[in-house]
């Protein structure tokens, strides 16, 4: 049932909040010394609706102005435009220390793989449905 309402708008946002979160509690716990949230859940929940609203709002506006970065790496740029959204969240909501660009950058890119495998998930669970 939740599956079919990933294409209504405030269901997949859930999704993308729920996966924001995710992705940043994995990264924090494999960098631990660059990303703290002080062990509080509170934290990476707001941390990843920001992320999520990062996402949605600022995202595209710096795909659009990277375009030639993006073209000329093949795809590539989109890992420092990830890691940058996670940075602008950290500066956001101080409650979740990133400790320099790098780390957002990681950081970034593990939210990257966590919504990899959550759409293939969810597309594989759609397709058998």
């Amino acid at each position: 049932m939740v599956i079919m309402l990933t294409n209504r708008p405030l269901p997949r946002f859930l999704i993308r909040w729920l996966v924001c979160s995710l992705g940043l509690w994995i990264a924090a716990s494999f960098l631990s010394n660059s990303i703290s949230y002080d062990n509080k859940l509170k934290v990476i929940i707001l941390s990843g609706l920001l992320l999520a609203i990062i996402n949605v709002v600022l995202k595209p506006i710096l795909v659009i102005f990277s375009l030639p970065a993006i073209v000329l790496t093949l795809g590539l740029f989109m890992i420092i435009i990830n890691g940058l959204t996670v940075f602008i969240a950290s500066k956001l909501y101080t409650s979740l220390h990133v400790t320099n660009f790098w780390a957002a950058v990681f950081a970034g890119m593990v939210i990257g793989l966590v919504n990899y495998l959550v759409t293939a998930i969810l597309e594989d669970a759609q397709a058998k449905s």
